[in-house]
């Protein structure tokens, strides 16, 4: 039909450049983050656009539903103050009849959304996680950048080598390592270092050098010089990420599991599923406006209430996980609840009931 293709239509233009927006805010704030994230050591420099791809792609489910619920508020908005919802309203079409038209436009979206928080959000957590890992997983060795200072994996030692060194080649110029451990400080300084494999150890031995140490126990600086000196490495442990985080598990895991934070991270999941279908009603609901009033009135209305919505999906992921309530009662009050209430405001608005004809009418009688 005409209105069913109408509305189809502008949905879809709508739903595309408020996506193209919000992907674009998204994945420049992700940007600055793992940049950051690089800056503090924390993610690989040549790693950052996976982990933030990645990042964005467990983000889509919230970017999708806002895409989503943003483009039915303002393309009904519209409608209203154009009067073209007067037309159709008085061709016979009541608001409710619009709601067959948003569902075979959204359900493509809400399939996509479920699909992204149940199965995808874990995958791309767990690669974020195996990525951090693997880079923080290095020897200190390879830690080392020629020209800057470069901290231990254990926190330990700093290192330094200069500009014109090649750590591939396992020989450096003018090597700098302070170390600071609960017995003293050492500060050791050589002018050319190697790397050598002893007995299944790797060691630094550091040529014509001296080495400055300062007792945690006892008074005064011991300076010495040396001409050859070795000082083991540590290697990394060659152990599998941490599966610990919820974040990380599968969905079939959270199912099989009966914690507190594995059904929150479950009823965070299915949460953004339900809620997708409920902000379809509440878009519907939250649409009508007064060609008379301000032209962002409804749509601060609308995204007040995404907020609202949101946030009550957070604070209730946090009760879920100590204890507060229940999956089951918490998915039926916040998801169930919102779908009645929005059930009623499109049964009001579609009968064109009103609050306060009604109380006029009780008083009149």
């Amino acid at each position: 039909m005409l209105f069913d293709s109408s509305i189809r239509k502008e949905l879809a233009r709508s739903f595309g450049a408020i996506l193209v927006v919000l992907v674009t805010v998204v994945m420049t704030m992700m940007l600055i983050r793992t940049l950051g994230q690089a800056s503090r050591g924390s993610v690989s420099p040549s790693d950052v656009m996976l982990v933030m791809g990645f990042t964005v792609l467990g983000q889509l489910p919230t970017i999708l539903s806002l895409s989503l619920f943003v483009a039915i508020v303002g393309t009904l908005s519209r409608m209203y103050r154009d009067s073209e919802m007067v037309i159709w309203f008085a061709s016979g079409r009541g608001l409710a009849s619009l709601l067959r038209p948003l569902l075979r436009f959204a359900w493509p979206v809400m399939l996509s959304v479920a699909l992204l928080a149940l199965l995808v959000w874990p995958w791309a957590n767990q690669q974020i996680q195996a990525l951090k890992f693997q880079y923080e997983q290095r020897s200190d060795i390879d830690r080392i950048a020629p020209g800057e200072f470069q901290e231990s994996a254990n926190g330990q030692r700093v290192f330094f080598i200069d500009k014109d060194s090649s750590v591939e080649g396992s020989f450096a110029h003018n090597v700098f390592i302070a170390t600071n451990e609960p017995r003293g400080e050492t500060t050791t300084s050589a002018r050319s270092a190697r790397i050598e494999v002893r007995n299944g150890e790797r060691f630094v031995v550091l040529n014509d050098g001296q080495r400055l140490e300062f007792s945690a126990t006892q008074p005064g600086l011991k300076l010495s010089e040396f001409s050859e000196y070795a000082t083991r490495i540590g290697v990394a442990p060659s152990s599998a990420p941490d599966d610990s985080s919820v974040k990380t598990r599968s969905t079939a895991q959270l199912l099989a599991r009966a914690s507190p934070l594995d059904k929150a991270e479950l009823g965070w999941r299915m949460g953004l599923a339900l809620a997708a279908f409920n902000f379809v009603l509440l878009a519907l609901a939250l649409a009508s406006v007064n060609p008379r009033a301000g032209r962002s009135t409804n749509m601060a209305v609308a995204l007040f209430a995404f907020i609202v919505y949101y946030n009550l999906l957070t604070l209730g992921q946090s009760w879920v996980g100590v204890g507060k309530i229940a999956l089951v009662p918490f998915l039926f009050l916040l998801h169930g609840g919102t779908l009645a209430l929005c059930a009623v405001l499109v049964t009001m608005r579609h009968r064109q009931w009103s609050l306060r004809q009604w109380l006029r009418t009780r008083s009149a009688a």
